[in-house]
C-alpha cells in the first residue's frame, strides 16, 4: 500500500490528514513535529542561501521517509516556494531516496480539478465525487480553525486559568479529525466557539495590542518563529494575525488589488508573495489603534526584504513602533525573548507618557 506524508505547518496537518484518509486508499503517515533534528537534516542538505522554510520542509520530508513514506505531497506557494517541490525532489533523489513528490498547489491557489488529477497518480481509483465533497469539508474545517484561532489570539493572554484555551483547542482538533459530514462539523464549530467564549478572561479595555505580519510559513509554523505568539500572550497582549491557510488559498487572489489601491501612496504593483499584503496591513494596524507591529520573516526572503523599508516608512508616519525579526536555523531563542521584552517595555512606557 502507498504510504503518503507531507511537510508540517502548524496544526493544519489535521485537515490535511483528514482529507487524504477520506479520499485515498493509502496509509497516511503523520509528519513528525519539527525539532532540532528536523532543522539539522534540512540545513545539511539544502543550498546555503535558500530561505528557511525550504530547510524546514526538506527536513520534515526526510524524517517522513525514514518513517516509511514513499509519496510526499507539497503545497507550493506564490514565490520561490512554488519551485521547492522540484528542487527538493532532486535533492532527495541525490540522497538515494526512491520517493514521489507531488505539488498540489501552484501560484498560491488551489484548483480542485488539478488536485483530482494529481491524486489519481497516487490512487487511480480515487472518486471524483468524494474528492469534491471532502475537499469542501476540509475547506470549511480550515476556515473554522482560523476563525477560532482569531478569537484565541485576542483573548489567550488574559485567561484566568493558564492553559485553558489550548486545552479546549486540542479537544476541538481531535473532534474535528473524526467528523463524518458537514452538519457535524458545523455543529462542533458552534459548540466549541461557545465553549471558548465561556472561558473566563480578565481583559482590560485598554490592553496593549500588537499586529503580527510577515512571511507566511514563518508566521504559521510556530516552531519556526520560536512560539512568538505564546511569548506575547504571557505579557497580556491582544494579538492580531492576518495570514492563515484559508486566506492564502481562497481569499488572497481576490484582495490583492484592493490592498494595492489602499496603499497606492507607497506601492503601485504587486511585490510578490505576501509583501504587498503586509504593506497594506501595516497601514491598517496603524489606523486602527494598534500599539505596535511585529514583522517576521525567514532569512533570505526577498519579497519581505523589499517590503521592510516601506513598512518602516508607514509606521514612522503614524508613529507606531515596528520590531523586525529574521529567523534562520541559527537564531538565538534567548535573543528573541530579550528583544520581545524590550519591545513590550517600550510600548508600556509610551502608554504611560
Amino acid at each position: 500500500m502507498t504510504k503518503v506524508s507531507f511537510p508540517l505547518m502548524g496544526d493544519y496537518y489535521v485537515p490535511a490528514k483528514f482529507l487524504l484518509n477520506h479520499i485515498l486508499k493509502v496509509e497516511v503517515i503523520e509528519p513528525p513535529f519539527i525539532s532540532n533534528k528536523t532543522i539539522e537534516l534540512g540545513s545539511k542538505y539544502s543550498p546555503e542561501f535558500v530561505c528557511t522554510p525550504f530547510k524546514y520542509t526538506l527536513g520534515t520530508m526526510i524524517e517522513s521517509i525514514e518513517k516509511g513514506a514513499d509519496t510526499l505531497i507539497q503545497m507550493g506557494g506564490g514565490c520561490r516556494y512554488g519551485y521547492y517541490a522540484n528542487v527538493q525532489k532532486e535533492i532527495l533523489d541525490n540522497l538515494g531516496y526512491d520517493v514521489r513528490v507531488i505539488n498540489l498547489v501552484t501560484k498560491g491557489q488551489m484548483d480542485i480539478g488539478r488536485i483530482y488529477r494529481l491524486l489519481k497518480e497516487i490512487d487511480p481509483k480515487v472518486s471524483k465525487l468524494q474528492t469534491v465533497y471532502y475537499s469542501f469539508l476540509v475547506i470549511k474545517m480550515v476556515k473554522y480553525m482560523d476563525l477560532i484561532d482569531d478569537y484565541i489570539r485576542a483573548n489567550i493572554g488574559f485567561e484566568i486559568n493558564d492553559g485553558e484555551f489550548l486545552e479546549v483547542r486540542n479537544l476541538m482538533l481531535n473532534d474535528f479529525a473524526k467528523v463524518k459530514n458537514y452538519r457535524e462539523l458545523r455543529r462542533l464549530y458552534k459548540d466549541y466557539f461557545w465553549r471558548f467564549k465561556k472561558i473566563k478572561v480578565r481583559k482590560p479595555d485598554n490592553c496593549l495590542k500588537i499586529g503580527i505580519i510577515g512571511e507566511l510559513y514563518t508566521i504559521m509554523e510556530p516552531f519556526s518563529n520560536y512560539f512568538l505568539e505564546k511569548e506575547l500572550a504571557k505579557n497580556h497582549i491582544e494579538i492580531k494575525r492576518f495570514t492563515t491557510a484559508h486566506y492564502l488559498l481562497f481569499e488572497k487572489a481576490f484582495k490583492i488589488k484592493k490592498y494595492i489601491k489602499y496603499v497606492k501612496k507607497y506601492i503601485k504593483y504587486p511585490m510578490g508573495a505576501d509583501a504587498s499584503d503586509n504593506v497594506a496591513r501595516t497601514k491598517y494596524l496603524c489606523e486602527h489603534g494598534y500599539d505596535g507591529i511585529i514583522h517576521i520573516k525567514s532569512s533570505f526572503c526577498t519579497p519581505e526584504i523589499g517590503a521592510m523599508p516601506i513598512i518602516s516608512k508607514i509606521a514612522g508616519e503614524y508613529d507606531v513602533p515596528v520590531l523586525f525579526f529574521s529567523f534562520d536555523a541559527n537564531t538565538s531563542e534567548t535573543g528573541i525573548k530579550t528583544r520581545l521584552e524590550a519591545f513590550y517595555d517600550m510600548l508600556e512606557m509610551r502608554r504611560e507618557k
